[in-house]
């Protein structure tokens, strides 16, 4: 699947167009519909991953996973997680954690 058909599809299921996706976003109503024989620009592909909640991977098709997680997703990891000895994870080792897997996501993208 292009990154054209990605983005229409993530679209479509907002109950949106391409080209009212591209108002919304301030990118131009045919910004987006060049992406079907042009390489976007980083940073209006980036406006897209933020506004959908996916990542540049995704889009790009690097990766079929579409969101990034979210808090909740990374307790349900964490909560599987056991320290190394054994013992539950501490509210603030939960929290170090987190972060360290947020800015892991966010050095992907």
């Amino acid at each position: 699947m292009s990154t054209y058909e990605r983005i229409q599809e993530l679209a479509k299921n907002q109950g949106m167009s391409v080209r009212e996706l591209g108002r919304k976003l301030d990118i131009g109503d045919t910004t987006i519909y060049k992406w079907r024989t042009q390489t976007p620009k980083i940073d209006v592909l980036e406006k897209v991953a933020d506004y959908f909640g996916v990542t540049l991977d995704y889009l790009t098709g690097r990766e079929n996973k579409n969101t990034i997680p979210t808090d909740d997703d990374l307790d349900d990891m964490i909560d599987h997680a056991r320290s190394f000895d054994g013992k539950p994870v501490t509210d603030h080792d939960r929290e170090i954690i987190k972060a360290y897997l947020k800015g892991l996501y966010a050095n992907k993208n």
